[in-house]
């Protein structure tokens, strides 16, 4: 059997006075032909990435609005996640080849999975590669199948799309951030659909942190609230850059001697690597006690990741790939100027010079840094612009609004 999460309550009503009523009003109306209808999510990891932020959320409004929803974690073995962590990184572009061997045991843990699945469902909607290949093993568990895609695949490496894309092509439907996500290939009876991720503005992650109480929070991790800080949030990761980011960070230091930056990550279950980056991150440092490298290990959660968002002088995603960043939203939120990697997801909510600042290398990351902490009106114009940009596109009653939507065109 799967294992099935627990989860809270949420109710729309409370997102009124953030979204506005007429959207509130327009997913009422959308799901009331719905109600009842049995939806279940299933993905990897029930906690230290987006996919598992956005379903703590996005599952009890759907149960709030009258659907029966529910979340399962596929089970696997570091086998088994050794094998999809090289399928994510090949459908972002690295050229390394799968053997079959390690195809097979992909093979091998989804049916596994597929098997311990039970239930009738009126929709299944299966996140990201490491569970694709359910939806061949079960078909029958669901009236409607989609697949949610939660990462850059613009530039795939194409022995790993075309193992993937047959699976896929079974699907009904499948979401995906931006247009140039969708695979060519992609079957014509699969409803194809550009959706971006969403955050929770009222979790302990977003919700609004007064300047006091963040700073209190840093001081516990040795950060100084009285000098600059440079912030990235993200997993330890290649695709995250977090080497680049130090590399600007000390670039910086030049010019403004008394900056500081934070590193702070999570450790995931589906992500066998995140040890090995970060220990070469560690590494990469030096020792420097001006960076501090933090997460969930040093009791780095959600209300200190919220605390070191709201505190910091530039938010950073200087990633080399990214399916969308939601770190990116997150900072944009809290109204802090924000710096991102100009890729993929990140430059559908970056406008640049607008609503943040978009770079492609170390030092122009750097040039930004130095122009915000030269200038805290460009950095307090960008961060009204971007917490604008944030409210009316990437909040989660809009992502509730879309599925409700798709199931409503599938008739579900």
């Amino acid at each position: 059997m799967l294992q099935e999460v627990s989860l809270g309550a949420r109710s729309l009503a409370d997102y009124t006075h953030v979204v506005g009523k007429d959207l509130v009003a327009e997913i009422r109306d959308l799901a009331a032909s719905l109600a009842g209808k049995r939806v279940l999510h299933v993905n990897a990891t029930a906690f230290g990435g987006g996919v598992a932020e956005i379903l703590y959320t996005l599952v009890p409004l759907m149960n709030d609005i009258g659907l029966d929803a529910h979340w399962q974690v596929m089970l696997g073995r570091d086998e088994f996640f050794d094998v999809t962590k090289q399928i994510h990184n090949t459908l972002q572009g690295d050229p390394r080849e799968i053997s079959d061997a390690d195809w097979a045991t992909y093979e091998r843990y989804n049916l596994l999975n597929a098997m311990g699945m039970d239930g009738e469902w009126d929709l299944i909607v299966i996140h990201d590669p490491q569970p694709a290949m359910i939806r061949r093993e079960a078909p029958d568990l669901a009236g409607s199948w989609m697949w949610r895609c939660h990462i850059d695949v613009s530039t795939p490496n194409p022995s790993s799309l075309a193992r993937l894309l047959p699976y896929v092509n079974q699907y009904d439907a499948a979401f995906f951030h931006i247009p140039e996500y969708v695979p060519p290939g992609l079957a014509e009876t699969v409803d194809a659909r550009i959706v971006p991720p969403a955050i929770d503005p009222l979790s302990p992650k977003n919700m609004a942190f007064s300047v006091d109480d963040a700073a209190f929070i840093a001081q516990q991790f040795g950060v100084d609230p009285d000098r600059p800080l440079l912030l990235q949030v993200s997993r330890f990761d290649p695709w995250k850059d977090p080497s680049g980011v130090i590399d600007a960070y000390r670039i910086v230091r030049r010019e403004v001697p008394g900056v500081q930056l934070a590193l702070v990550g999570s450790m995931a279950s589906d992500d066998p690597e995140g040890w090995e980056f970060y220990n070469a991150t560690v590494a990469h440092a030096e020792g420097d006690p001006e960076i501090k490298i933090l997460s969930n290990l040093n009791n780095v959660g959600a209300i200190e990741v919220n605390a070191f968002q709201s505190l910091a002088d530039v938010n950073i995603q200087k990633s080399l790939k990214e399916g969308f960043g939601l770190t990116v939203t997150e900072s944009m939120w809290k109204g802090r100027p924000t710096i991102g990697g100009a890729v993929g997801g990140i430059v559908s909510q970056i406008s640049d010079g607008e609503t943040g600042f978009l770079v492609s290398s170390p030092q122009q990351c750097a040039e930004r840094c130095i122009e915000l902490l030269a200038d805290p009106e460009l950095g307090r114009r960008l961060g009204r612009n971007g917490k604008e940009h944030a409210r009316r596109n990437f909040l989660t009653p809009r992502l509730l609004r879309d599925y409700v939507r798709l199931m409503a065109d599938l008739a579900v």
